[in-house]
């Protein structure tokens, strides 16, 4: 089975063939467009220069054609000779000479091959001209052109190739180094290790996963945390009601269980005082009626637990009647002493309602347990784009720096932490779960008056 190359290799590959690929284009373009006009222009020019030469120099007196020769070859690297220079064959020759061959065939009229000539060390090409009523040969050196177009395409091709490497192999590191520390910190996150956010910089996309998986690691320590309060919270709380219960069973064993007073055989002397039955049997059912409240008070603090596990389950959301869902909800939390009063202009949202219901009568519950003597409302506000449902009351309220710390699981402002006062600490931590499973926000403000406002916000 083949290994699968790594993104830094196949980036940097790609990379480097994208480069190349730009280079020939540029130099293609540069060539079409710059180079061969310019070249074609050269080639036209010289080409002039060399007839013109010829016929100037058989117009010339004999005696000064000498002079002319040399300051010919000194300043314009031409030579003239009288004698035929041959036939030129079909030989390559560099890529300029054949448009130098094209620009004097297109002024002479008579198309001809150049014939190159090695003298000493330098190569001369060659052409055979019109001079007044004969033929002037017309010579010139390779290295007067001095154009090497292969070399500088071979140069430009292999510093190109290293230049492209060069920065293709940064980019992909640079690319791929972000990739590489968020594979790590996955790694230790799948160790249940809590490793340190990730950098938030770089390009938009980077920056943005970075985001993203910040903001999953915190969630994934949050849960931690979370799991751990509650194992420690649940053992804490389970262990006084199983203490009263191991209490009751042990005075129910102590406890006498009283004979008929007329039982056959049982001596007279052993007969209980006059009440001593019904003292007895008040005694058993007293300890029977708390093991009942000891298991209610068990079963409330599962049922919490249950509610805040589920805060992490989707719901589909469906559209309600707000005005007729809170009263309804109000109703089935009033009571003949106390009424809930509700305030809500009409509404029509979209919510999951089991989750709704569950979030809001969390905070309904808070509010009439610390405010069982003053009036709590419901009320509702909303515009086009957001949708708010707070449950106000006029009780002691919560300390502004404690607010954020009601939301732990089994925090509680109460220390003594009695059921009868605080509940078991998780309301606000199964408020938030729901909140953040459904992307809602929650709220805990304090009212002028006195008194708190929680808010639920959709």
């Amino acid at each position: 089975m083949n290994r699968p190359t790594s993104l830094a290799r196949q980036n940097t590959l790609l990379l480097a063939a994208a480069f190349i690929l730009i280079e020939l284009l540029a130099a293609l373009a540069l060539s079409v467009y710059l180079i061969l006009p310019l070249a074609r222009r050269s080639a036209d020019d010289l080409a002039s220069l060399m007839i013109l030469s010829a016929q100037t120099w058989a117009e010339l007196p004999p005696q000064t054609r000498v002079d002319f020769e040399f300051e010919l070859l000194a300043n314009h690297a031409l030579a003239l000779r009288a004698e035929s220079p041959g036939v030129g064959i079909d030989e390559w020759h560099p890529p300029y000479f054949y448009l130098l061959e094209d620009a004097l065939a297109h002024r002479s009229g008579t198309r001809q091959h150049l014939v190159r000539e090695n003298v000493g060390d330098a190569t001369w090409y060659w052409a055979y001209l019109p001079a007044g009523h004969g033929h002037l040969a017309v010579g010139l050196s390779q290295q007067r052109i001095g154009a090497q177009p292969w070399a500088a395409l071979l140069i430009a091709l292999l510093g190109g190739l290293a230049l492209a490497s060069g920065v293709a192999v940064w980019l992909a590191r640079r690319i791929t180094a972000p990739l590489a520390r968020l594979e790590e910190a996955a790694k230790r996150i799948g160790q249940g290790e809590s490793p340190e956010l990730l950098p938030e910089t770089g390009p938009t996309e980077l920056a943005a996963l970075a985001d993203r998986f910040n903001a999953m690691a915190r969630q994934v320590r949050e849960l931690l945390q979370a799991r751990t309060t509650l194992l420690v919270g649940v053992s804490h709380d389970l262990r006084t009601p199983l203490a009263r219960m191991r209490l009751a069973l042990e005075l129910l064993k102590l406890a006498p269980t009283p004979a008929p007073r007329n039982s056959p055989g049982r001596p007279k002397s052993f007969l209980p005082l006059e009440g001593g039955t019904e003292r007895s049997e008040g005694l058993r059912g007293g300890l029977i009626t708390q093991l009942e409240n000891d298991i209610d008070e068990m079963n409330g603090l599962i049922g919490s637990l249950l509610d805040l596990a589920r805060g992490l389950e989707r719901e589909p959301p469906v559209t309600l009647d707000l005005v007729e869902w809170l009263s309804d909800l109000a109703a089935d939390f009033s009571t003949p002493e106390r009424a809930v009063s509700v305030h809500c202009p009409p509404c029509q949202r979209a919510v999951p309602p089991r989750a709704l219901r569950r979030a809001i009568g969390n905070l309904l519950q808070n509010a009439l347990r610390h405010a069982p003597a003053a009036p709590v409302e419901l009320v509702c506000e909303a515009d086009d784009t957001q949708c708010r449902i707070g449950v106000l009351d006029r009780g002691p309220g919560i300390p502004p720096d404690q607010i954020e710390a009601m939301f732990q699981p089994f925090h509680r402002l109460d220390p003594s932490r009695n059921p009868a006062t605080g509940g078991a600490g998780l309301g606000l931590a199964i408020v938030r779960e729901l909140a953040r499973a459904n992307h809602w926000e929650v709220r805990l403000e304090p009212r002028p008056g006195g008194g708190l406002a929680a808010w639920l916000c959709m």
